[in-house]
Parts: structure tokens; sequence; C-alpha cells
């Protein structure tokens, strides 16, 4: 009787929690007030199945599909309630739903068990099954907005949890506790999360987590701090409002930054930002020695007015804006590059260059800006292009289905992408020189504006309705205006994330990494590691009139640019708050433009006149590989990641390391020809009779903008000294100083 008596109780007991869970999760236990599309649709995400990698992929899986993240309601109910004979759902025997049975593992399911049967989420399912499954489409509030507490936190051991507070507001003016139903999906495995909300730290670190709800989602940003009881902020004095910011994160999570770089880390890193190239090596001893305490905020002041800024800071221009031969052709790029160029040295405001990319009508050899819309050839390439270059978001999943990260929809990006539609070309002269290829063009263009042909949205087959992104009225429909309304409201100082979007690939090119990374993934599911200081850099953008030039000044006189890149005990893993400079590889033109410094050398590139820096090239290859084998130079930038210029994208260069980069490194017969020319740098010294002492030196600083350690100058002159070949001997050492850490990377 007693075990009887137990088992009784037990069932009770679980029966009542079934009910307390259910009651937690809706508003009333009644089967009748489980709303399809409040309920059921959140169960269905919270369980997984309408994510891509289960039903929610685009041909979904086993012949049960479902719209990616729950964005098609009705298609879903029909997938639910109709398809395959209605066998998922059974409103006379609940339990034997297809939908239950597979979801609680009874029956062989490939995604494995999603729920239990005394479950708040098998509860919601039963109860809408046996209300006859019904789609309260018409009735059902629509979900506002999503409150989740606590919004930011951080956690000192040996605190080690957080719990969500979800809370949806509905049209209706009612508000539900949705904690249970709601979706957590954090960015990195720092921590773990419960279905109940509750996040434990695995270990120390910063993190975001995306809650979600139905069509809201909402980020939360946590830190797990260690306890370092022994730690005590080294107050650190500010130089501009960049420092205060930064400083009030890094002391909220108890790191602090790494000490001041050396005068010779700062010489280097500066002209390689400003620049593209390495300070000679009397420029290094001359920054070196000068004693004056405004030296760096003088020589930031001097590099920004050198010809070399207005060709490094074209480059990455030329990168994004799809500076290729292929498309524009050779004389397009060459007209196209200088113009781009020309807007830099003249510090053209960054909202006017951008304005007058947009708007550029005519020839493309007479109007280069024109070639910005020559290179996108296409309504959805351009919208894609012009979102995610100009204000960091990226649409591209908008053109399939609803954004599952953004808030953009279909609508939005068929709208948006057609007010480029009335772009058109007119090919004057394409003189190609492969038939096959359409993508190919030789020859003048003209760029106008043509009666608006349709967009149409796939989802609705129905014309789509120019509209601005984010705004709610059509564009009028007159020829020229939906592009010029574009220029003028993109970059309006009221749009704020213009401003945000250019702020933050500056500071991504000057610190290594952007404060929203990606650097063009702007979104409310990710956020800037430290929006403050975001907001006030765009500020002030716009408060000195989109000038670049000033923007860079302002972060490269801050302290935390000028920061040592060695850690200290605090900050070793930390990389997202800039307590230390982010050492990073060299990029291809600035390691090759390195190389050529160091040994006097210039290298050569197909299609290009002999002396042109890597930097200074304004395509992205001249020559095409089936007429003209690659030059060293060409082959070089190929190996260390120049891009084709295909995307708009910073993504498409790449700063990844791979065996052919050590191969050409080490052995190309590029590097060769540099250390073997005769009247390279080492020749010119050994002619005019310098000391092997000197030579060292002159190579160190050249090299590494530092002169050699006692230690490397006993080593390298014995070497020298005892060498057969002394110029064999100093070649050996020039190529071991190209092959250093030191050289390579950027501190």
């Amino acid at each position: 009787m007693a075990t009887l008596g137990a088992k009784f109780f037990n069932l009770v007991s679980r029966r009542v929690i079934g009910f307390c869970a259910l009651l937690s999760v809706f508003p009333a236990a009644a089967a009748e007030q489980v709303s399809f599309r409040n309920d059921v649709m959140a169960v269905m995400s919270k369980a997984g199945c309408n994510m891509g990698t289960c039903h929610g992929n685009q041909n979904g899986k086993a012949g049960f599909k479902l719209s990616l993240r729950g964005e098609d309601a009705d298609a879903d109910y029909r997938a639910l309630t109709r398809d395959m004979f209605a066998r998922r759902t059974n409103p006379n025997e609940p339990e034997q739903s297809l939908l239950l049975l597979k979801g609680t593992a009874q029956l062989a399911h490939e995604g494995g068990q999603r729920f239990t049967k005394d479950s708040p989420e098998y509860t919601i399912l039963r109860a809408w099954i046996a209300a006859e499954a019904r789609d309260d489409g018409a009735s059902a509030p629509k979900l506002q907005r999503l409150v989740v507490s606590p919004a930011e936190q951080i956690l000192v051991e040996p605190a080690n949890e957080a719990q969500f507070s979800v809370t949806a507001e509905f049209a209706n003016g009612s508000r539900r506790d949705v904690t249970r139903l709601a979706c957590y999906e954090p960015a990195n495995q720092l921590l773990k999360i419960s279905a109940e909300g509750r996040a434990t730290s695995v270990k120390p670190g910063e993190t975001t987590v995306i809650v979600r709800y139905l069509n809201q989602q909402t980020p939360v940003r946590l830190a797990f701090v260690p306890a370092r009881p022994d730690f005590k902020w080294s107050d650190p004095r500010p130089k501009n409002f960049i420092d205060e910011h930064i400083f009030a994160k890094l002391k909220s999570l108890r790191i602090n930054p790494s000490a001041l770089g050396t005068d010779t880390e700062f010489a280097r890193r500066t002209y390689l930002d400003l620049l593209g190239m390495l300070p000679a090596a009397d420029e290094a001893r001359a920054f070196t020695a000068d004693r004056n305490r405004n030296k760096r905020a003088k020589l930031i002041d001097a590099l920004l007015e050198r010809p070399e800024f207005a060709d490094f800071w074209a480059l990455k221009w030329a990168d994004l804006l799809r500076t290729e031969e292929k498309v524009l052709d050779t004389k397009g790029v060459q007209a196209f590059h200088r113009w781009i160029r020309q807007s830099v040295a003249e510090n053209k405001p960054v909202d006017q260059f951008v304005r007058e990319i947009l708007t550029a009508r005519g020839s493309t050899y007479e109007n280069p800006a024109a070639n910005y819309l020559r290179a996108l050839r296409d309504p959805a390439t351009r919208a894609e292009s012009t979102a995610q270059l100009f204000l960091g978001t990226r649409l591209q999943c908008a053109r399939c289905h609803n954004h599952p990260f953004d808030r953009w929809t279909q609508s939005d990006y068929y709208d948006w992408a057609d007010v480029f539609a009335p772009v058109q070309y007119k090919i004057l002269d394409n003189r190609r020189r492969d038939g096959l290829d359409t993508h190919e063009f030789i020859g003048e263009q003209i760029v106008w504006a043509s009666a608006k042909p349709e967009v149409k949205n796939p989802r609705t087959g129905k014309p789509a309705q120019a509209r601005l992104l984010g705004s709610s009225g059509a564009i009028e429909s007159s020829e020229a205006a939906p592009m010029n309304r574009l220029a003028k409201w993109l970059t309006d100082p009221a749009n704020k994330l213009f401003a945000q979007a250019q702020v933050n690939r500056v500071w991504y090119h000057l610190m290594g990494r952007g404060l929203v990374d990606p650097v063009d993934d702007f979104r409310p599911t990710n956020p800037a590691s430290i929006p403050a200081l975001l907001n006030a850099l765009a500020d002030d953008f716009v408060r000195n009139n989109y000038d670049l030039r000033d923007l860079i000044r302002t972060i490269m006189n801050s302290r935390m640019y000028q920061t040592s890149s060695e850690p200290n005990e605090t900050n070793a893993d930390d990389d997202a708050n800039f307590a230390r400079a982010i050492i990073r590889r060299l990029t291809a033109e600035q390691l090759l433009d390195a190389q050529n410094q160091v040994t006097g050398v210039p290298s050569r590139f197909n299609g290009y006149p002999e002396g042109i820096r890597a930097a200074q090239i304004p395509g992205a290859r001249a020559v095409r590989v089936r007429e003209r084998k690659l030059s060293d130079g060409d082959t070089f930038l190929k190996v260390f990641g120049k891009p084709e210029r295909l995307l708009t994208c910073e993504c498409e260069r790449s700063t990844d390391t791979s065996m052919g980069q050590a191969f050409q490194l080490i052995s190309g017969p590029g590097m060769h020809e540099l250390l073997s020319e005769t009247d390279n740098r080492i020749g010119k010294l050994l002619k005019a009779g310098t000391s092997t002492g000197k030579i060292i030196d002159e190579l160190y600083w050249s090299a590494l903008s530092r002169s050699p350690t006692a230690r490397e100058s006993e080593k390298c002159l014995v070497y020298v000294r005892e060498a057969k070949e002394p110029r064999r001997a100093l070649e050996d050492l020039t190529w071991a100083l190209m092959n250093s850490k030191e050289f390579v990377l950027r501190k």
C-alpha cells in the first residue's frame, strides 16, 4: 500500500507541476485559450523545429517543411494541420499526433527528443491539438515588444549565474512572462543556458546572448569577470574621449590597459597605418631621438599630409568600390582610382564623396564616380552593396526570406532594390576579349536613369515600391528622384547609421577590429562592444563635417591607439575592448612594399611602369593570367590575400596565413631577386665603403625601425666577419630580418 500511495503521490505531483508550468507560459490553462500564433509557434521555435538545420531548411526535412524561424505562420499552420493528410495533428487522440510522438522520440526522429511528456512544450501542443488545432490568426494579439531583464550584467566571481526574465508586450496592451518559451542563443561557448533562461558561466569572458520570442529578438550583454582579489585600477590618464569610454569599460571588467608603446613601436605602427609603408631608417632614428613632448601628435599631422597617405587610403576605397578591370576595363579603373585618390588627397568630406558616387551619371570615363554603378549590374546587387558599404547592413538573407537575425523583411529588401531600378547603361562599344564572357566589358559606357522598370517581389508576385530602408513611405516615381533622394537621405546627419558605419570602418583599419565586428554587420543582435564610444565617435564625425583626417587624428592621438601589444595579467584573454594593441599580419601590399624598401629594389607588376609601389596599383590585375604569366610581384600579392574586388566587403581581403606564404617568404623567386640585385641597399652600402657595424645598424633600422640590441649586434658582426663571402652573409641577415615576426607583423 505504501508503494501504491507513493506512486499515486508522484503521479499527482507530476500533474500539479505540469499544470503550474502550463500556467507559467500562457495566461489560462484552458485548452481553448492556447494560441497557435503566440504559443504553438513559440514552442516550434523553442524546440528548434524551424531552424535552418531542421525543418526550417529551404527543402525541409523528411518531407516536413516549416518556415525559417517561424516567419510565415500561415504556411506553418497548413504544414502542421493539412499536409500529409493531417497526420501530424490528431484532435480525436491528441497523444497519437505525429507532432507529439516524434517530438518526444516515442517514434524514430532524426532530430532526437525535443521535449518530454511532462514539459510545458508538450502540454501546450497537446492542449492546442485537443482544441481542434485552431488557427487564431484573426484574433491573436500581435507581439509588439520584448522586454528582457537584465539588459546588461557584469558578474564578478564567485557569482557565475544570471537568470533572464522575458516579458512579451502585445498590441492589445497585455503582457506575458515568456521566459520559458523564449529562445536563448549565445554568441560563443563562454556560457550555457538552460531552457528556463538561466545562464551559467563556463569560463570568464564577455558575450552576447540573443533572446528571441516569435518575431522579436533582443541582445543581452553578459560579462563573467574573474575575482582578481588583488586587482587595482592602474588609473592611466585619458588623452581624449576615446580613452574615457574605454577606461570606463575596462575598469568595470577589472582589466588594466597595457602600458604605452615605445617610440619605435609607435613610429612603425603609424607609418604602416597611415602610409602603408615603413619609416625610412633616418626617419625612424630622428623620431626616436626627438625629445619634444608632442612629437607623436606632430608625426601624425605630418604623415596625414604626405602623398602616400592618399595612395594608401585610396587603396582601401578601391577595394570596396570594386575597382577591377573585368567590368570597368583598364581605362575605367585608372580613371576611377585617380578620382578616389584625388578625393582623399583633397580631404573631400566623406558624405560628399558618397553622394557623388551614388548620383554620378554620364560617361564612366569623363565622370569617373559613375564607375561604382557601372560595376553593379542589377538592382539587387546595387541594393546589397550600398547597404553593406554605406550603412553597415547585410541584406543578403532577406533576398530569399525574412532576415533571421535582423528586422528586414523580404518586402523591405525588394522595395529597397527598387530604388536602384532606374539605373541603366548605354554600352557605346564593347571590345571584350572573351566573346563568351558576358560579364566582361571593354569600352566606354554611359550611366543614366530610365523610366523605372519594375522590380518584382517574388513572394507576392507584385511590383515592389521604391522605399528607403526602414521607412514606410514610397519614393516618388520620377526618373532621377530615387537615387537623388537616396543619396540625400543616406548622408543626412539624422541618419546615424551612416556615420557609425564609416567611423567603425576607420576604427577597424587603425585598431585591428571594429567596435561592431564584423565591421559591416550592424544589427541589434550584433551590438558594439562599447556602444557609447561608437556613438561618441559618430557624433564627433558629423560635427566635424565628415572629415576623414580629423577622425583619424582623433583616434591616433588617443592613448589606446598608442598602447603596447604586450599583454598584462588582466588583459591577455580580452580581444574586444582594446585593452592592448591587436597584433596583425601586414597586408599583401604593405609587406611587399616593406621588402622593397628594405632591399631598395622595386617589384614589377604586369601592366604597370617600373617603380610603382604595390599600394599605388589602381586595379586588381591589369593583365589576364591567360595572356601573360604573373610577375613575381603579382604572385606575391595574390598569395598574401590581395582581393579580386568582386565584393563590397572587407572580408574579401585575406590576412590568413598559409604554407604558400611561408614558401614565398623563405624561398620565393621575388625574394631571391631582391636580395641578390647588385645595386640593392646592401650593394650600395658596400660600394660606399660603409663599415659592417653601420651596415647592420642600417638594416635593422630599415626593417624593424629600431637599432639592434647589443647581443644582436655582436652575433651579426661575428657572423658576417667569419663568412667567406661577407656580401652573402649580409644577404642572409636581411633575409632573416624580413622573415622575422617583428617584420611580418604590425604590433
